[in-house]
């Protein structure tokens, strides 16, 4: 017989797991992709190598560019001013059923510019991230190494090495401090005499200076390509010893510890359209002489209560099997060969969880394509903010995995886009409201890219605009929806409204439109609409939240019957395009035209039945290799589609090993022995989509029900999870055993009702703020469909 308990009680602490959440080697690491451990506060990120004679500490600031306007005068954020002169010819073309010419032309006077230089990896005037520099760490030891150990802690968000030479141990401690925007890396020794240290900090590029100045050395320089200036301050403290300048050298003899601290910055600022004006050497100095105020120690505890405050929130426990205790190289061969590990699944979403509070945090630009790691000067697709998928998804996990914090600087800089988006919005559709394309920089770039289909995506914006209304949906933020939230996703609907165009049989369609990536032009795109319908339901719901009966509303209402609906073709798919030309044996990457199923609420299993069948037999017609972000979105939707073990089989596919660092598209995709997701290469976007789809697995309310467990797995057979959050700002806590759930403890941040779905059985609930309602299961939840506790 069930049992149904119905309290407001507080949640019961579940068992931490956080003893398990270590990735570990017995070797150092030899690539910076495939093998160093990432560290970050936000600001600066950093790759620790573990090298045991010579330490190598890559690092960059999220600001290191090159191009940008002070590039080249003809800029102009790419945009071209009377480009939109063409675009009724384009639509001419495309009525008519010329598509190819339709192309050409779009092509030809559509695109953005740059400045073409082919001497050059990277594209001049939109430019790339850059790697900042190196610290190399030299010690003297004797070849009797033993007891070799290299970590990273994700619970406490420290790396760290240990090793014995002879009889003497070596202990070494990294961390990144987001409060007071400092990395901080502590090596120690107990040789009797101490030992000789060499620290050398280099960078790669030229137009730079060194200069000692007390304890410090200070580096500052200016990039060739575009004038910007940047600069680091390296701070040594030593116990025992003596030190030496020597260029960009610092000697210390006969020391048994030495502590660095380093800061760096550069001149650029978020201010359209100039872009510069930061004090970066005031800032530098600042945050250096309050980290020199501090000891090791008190920096530690400042980054573990700040870090912990975030990262402690969620707990996820899975089943360990015997292959948990092995270093993280040879468990992952291991599972590779079938071995059954859902430990190492949980320490994989939770490392998701890191890699995004150690990238984006209040106050820093938001996580690029590589996060904040990046080790070139010519980085694989520019290390830039992708907008026709790659950066929504690092983001997806934030709001559900209870991180909404660092959420923040992606909307944020949502905002600092407005402006140039309308002008981009401006130059090429004669339109209102603000666009961005698939490649964006710090510098405005909005324009399309300079070649299509790739280039061409000003459904980017309406996009992002999920992001400002889910942040709200998480939150419930009345405040931040009224002053930020919605204007972003106005503006972005703005353009939408003189955009779109009339078919000819009363549908509105976007013409022209490309699916992201694949495939020819079109006179409707699924994409397209379904981000517009998405966008547009959400201004309608957000105009309700605060209160809004205007002119807007009615407009965005009235275009909204009029989309011209998703449509099943003749295969039974989900159709790609308007018109009918889906090749069911296309397996590529992109399955854009699912985006109404994730990351998208209009198709759903109970409320478009039909439709969500057609969207599972595309996915299954595309099937289940991709690279990494690929394979992290179909995670998502295999979730939403219910259907667990199809999602988990996935989740084994992306853990695939892998040391491809090339740019295989369909079989490539995979994981590092770092963990790091290969694209390949790395990206961070397929961690944080197989974050956000292992949550997806358990709780999801995109349709306006908490539902437990949707896609539980047959290889999760028991577990709990704790602190997932729910759109209504719900923490739901969730503990099941042999595939049935045991117990529920749903939480109300705001007060408000919700109803809670299992299997096939709703209850209503009725919550004050800070509430907590448990119901507690012998079996499995039986209760009515009208069942309720108010």
């Amino acid at each position: 017989m069930a049992v149904v308990v119905l309290s407001a009680c507080q949640a019961p602490q579940d068992e931490s797991s956080a003893d398990n959440l270590k990735i570990w080697y017995k070797k150092e690491a030899k690539s910076w992709m495939r093998e160093a451990l990432p560290i970050g506060n936000g600001y600066m990120g950093a790759m620790v190598f573990g090298g045991v004679e010579r330490e190598r500490i890559q690092f960059n600031e999220e600001s290191l560019w090159v191009g940008g306007p002070g590039e080249w005068e003809a800029y102009n954020g790419g945009n071209r001013e009377d480009a939109h002169k063409y675009l009724p010819q384009v639509r001419n073309l495309l009525s008519k059923g010329e598509l190819e010419k339709a192309h050409a032309l779009a092509n030809k006077e559509l695109t953005g510019i740059i400045k073409r230089n082919n001497n050059h990896e990277f594209w001049e005037g939109f430019g790339a991230f850059q790697a900042f520099g190196d610290i190399y760490i030299a010690v003297e030891n004797t070849a009797d190494i033993s007891e070799y150990q290299r970590e990273l802690d994700i619970s406490d968000a420290i790396a760290r090495v240990t090793y014995a030479d002879g009889d003497i141990h070596h202990k070494r401690t990294y961390f990144a401090n987001y409060p007071s925007k400092v990395l901080v890396f502590k090596l120690e020794n107990d040789a009797p005499q101490g030992q000789d240290y060499t620290i050398e900090l280099t960078t790669p590029h030229k137009k730079v200076s060194y200069s000692p100045s007390g304890s410090e050395l200070i580096l500052n320089g200016v990039l060739e390509n575009n004038g910007m200036a940047f600069g680091a301050r390296l701070h040594l403290e030593t116990k025992g010893g003596d030190i030496g300048f020597d260029e960009n050298k610092i000697k210390v003899t006969a020391s048994n510890a030495i502590t660095l601290k380093l800061v760096a910055g550069t001149d650029y600022l978020n201010n359209y359209p100039i872009y510069k004006g930061k004090d970066y050497k005031a800032e530098n100095l600042a945050a250096m002489k309050k980290a020199k105020e501090m000891s090791f120690q008190e920096l530690l505890e400042e980054h573990l209560s700040d870090y912990h405050e975030l990262f402690q929130r969620v707990d996820l426990s899975l089943e360990a099997t015997h292959i948990a205790s092995l270093p993280t190289d040879e468990r992952l061969k291991a599972y590779e060969k079938g071995q059954e590990d859902p430990s190492l699944e949980a320490l994989y979403f939770q490392y998701g969880r890191y890699l995004l509070i150690s990238s984006s945090r209040p106050g820093t630009m938001p996580a690029n394509l590589q996060g904040k790691w990046n080790d070139k000067t010519a980085p694989p697709w520019a290390s830039d903010y992708h907008m026709n998928i790659n950066e929504q998804m690092i983001y997806w996990p934030a709001e559900l995995t209870n991180l909404s914090e660092c959420h923040q600087p992606l909307i944020d800089y949502m905002e600092s886009l407005i402006a140039p988006g309308q002008k981009s919005a401006a130059s090429f559709f004669d339109a209102d409201g603000w666009i961005v394309n698939t490649m964006n920089n710090p510098f405005g770039f909005t324009a399309p890219g300079w070649d299509f289909p790739w280039g061409f995506f000003p459904g980017g914006a309406g996009w992002l605009s999920q992001h400002a209304w889910e942040h709200y949906e998480f939150t419930q933020n009345k405040e931040y929806l009224k002053e930020q939230g919605f204007p972003i996703m106005k503006e972005a609907a703005l353009f939408w409204l003189d955009y779109l165009m009339d078919d000819g049989q009363g549908y509105l369609v976007s013409a022209p439109s490309y699916s992201p990536e694949h495939g020819g032009i079109s006179e409707g795109a699924s994409m397209d609409l379904q981000i517009v319908w998405d966008l547009f339901t959400n201004c309608i719901e957000a105009c309700e939240v605060l209160g809004i009966e205007d002119d807007f509303k009615q407009e965005v209402m009235a275009s909204k019957s009029r989309l011209f609906p998703p449509q099943i073709g003749r295969w039974g798919q989900l159709q790609e395009w308007k018109e009918d030309v889906d090749d069911p044996e296309n397996k590529h990457r992109h399955i854009s035209h699912l985006f109404a199923l994730h990351p998208g609420k209009q198709i759903t299993l109970d409320g478009t039945p039909d439709l969500a069948q057609a969207a599972k037999k595309s996915l299954n017609a595309r099937g289940d290799q991709g690279t990494g972000w690929s394979l992290g979105w179909k995670i998502n939707f295999w979730s939403r589609l219910r259907e667990g073990n199809r999602a988990h089989k996935l989740i084994r596919r992306l853990l695939k090993t892998t040391t491809d660092e090339g740019f295989e598209m369909l079989t490539g995709g995979g994981t590092y022995s770092n963990m790091l997701c290969a694209h390949p290469p790395f990206q961070l976007d397929g961690n944080m989509g197989a974050t956000a789809g292992i949550a997806e697995m358990l709780v999801q309310s995109h349709d306006g029900r908490i539902t437990l467990l949707p896609a539980l797995p047959d290889a999760w057979k028991s577990g709990s999870v704790k602190g997932l959050k729910a759109r209504g700002n719900f923490e739901v806590d969730i503990t099941w055993k042999d595939g049935k759930l045991v117990e529920a403890n749903i939480t109300s941040k705001s007060g408000n009702s919700c109803y809670v779905k299992y299997r096939d059985k709703t209850l209503r609930l009725g919550l004050l703020k800070g509430e907590t309602f448990t119901v507690g299961y012998d079996m499995e939840l039986n209760l009515g469909s009208d069942s309720t506790n108010d």
